[in-house]
């Protein structure tokens, strides 16, 4: 569609962030109909999109010649198909779901509050937080960084049982997220991670990129790590965490509850201190805390 707008000069793409958002979607099946004025066009614009209506007319100002529209119009019937066939998949995976449940389920009441209200992007169109909580009993999203489509996903990729992994140690071996090391004569040789094809892997890889902008316990890691060793090693090493967490609380169902970015550095803080201070006494010293100097008055 965006191909079609542009050999008709229509610059929809650059006053909207999303063609396929409500403006784009607007203003594409009103050129489908046959309206032509980029005024009328213009006011078609959602409240939410923050370019004005004059820059949009601008925009809006093509050659609309026939073969154009029409290559148009059949993107868009095209678009229409793909996204009835998505809401079929949707049902499908909502029926597979109900059936995972065995029985009544978990009781829906027990479901903890949601954590955000964000609607992801793509995302199902049925309920997926609580038919997951239905068939697993605990709620994946409390989780930073794992939302209802990612945590539907790693189900998908996983299963419901991680019983076939005795620990969280074998589990992130498997997703080879573990350093994998090679030792030869009693020497470690390397330990790099090995090279993985696996889709949870790669998933929880791309949460650990998100949730390193995060205010989070998670998020401090990442960034402390990443400023340390460099962006590629925090990715894994946040991924790790994530798979950890979602062992845990799949196989053991562990509630998860986030500390916070500040928490973490402080005990991070107090970690590296006892580490000097123990240092020290190896070495016959002791440490001690520099008196806080007092305030300055400012005229």
């Amino acid at each position: 569609m965006q191909k079609a707008l542009m050999e008709m000069n229509v610059q929809l793409h650059h006053v909207v962030s999303d063609i396929t958002g409500a403006t784009g979607m607007r203003v594409i099946r009103a050129i489908a109909d046959g309206e032509r004025n980029p005024a009328t066009l213009a006011q078609m614009r959602d409240v939410r999109c923050h370019a004005s209506t004059e820059t949009i007319c601008s925009a809006l100002t093509g050659n609309w010649r026939d073969e154009h529209v029409f290559a148009l119009c059949q993107s868009l019937a095209l678009f229409d198909f793909y996204q009835l066939k998505i809401v079929e998949c949707d049902r499908k995976l909502e029926i597979a779901l109900r059936d995972l449940e065995g029985g009544d389920g978990y009781d829906i009441a027990r479901l903890p509050k949601i954590r955000t209200k964000t609607k992801q992007v793509n995302a199902p169109d049925f309920e997926v937080r609580s038919a997951l909580y239905r068939v697993l009993g605990v709620d994946l999203t409390q989780i930073h960084g794992i939302g209802p489509s990612l945590a539907l996903k790693l189900v998908g990729e996983c299963g419901t049982d991680l019983a076939a992994w005795p620990s969280s140690k074998h589990f992130t071996s498997w997703l080879c997220l573990a350093p994998g090391n090679k030792i030869s004569g009693g020497k470690l040789l390397s330990s790099k991670t090995r090279r993985s094809s696996s889709r949870a892997a790669a998933l929880l890889r791309l949460a650990a990129t998100t949730i390193g902008r995060t205010d989070t316990a998670l998020g401090a890691f990442y960034r402390r790590l990443s400023a340390r060793a460099g962006k590629a090693k925090a990715v894994t090493a946040t991924a790790r965490k994530l798979a950890v967490l979602f062992y845990n609380a799949l196989r053991h169902g562990m509630a998860y509850s986030d500390p916070g970015a500040a928490q973490y550095e402080e005990r991070y803080r107090s970690r590296v201190i006892g580490n000097l201070q123990r240092r020290a006494k190896a070495f016959g010293f002791s440490l001690q805390e520099l008196p806080s100097e007092p305030e300055t008055a400012v005229s």
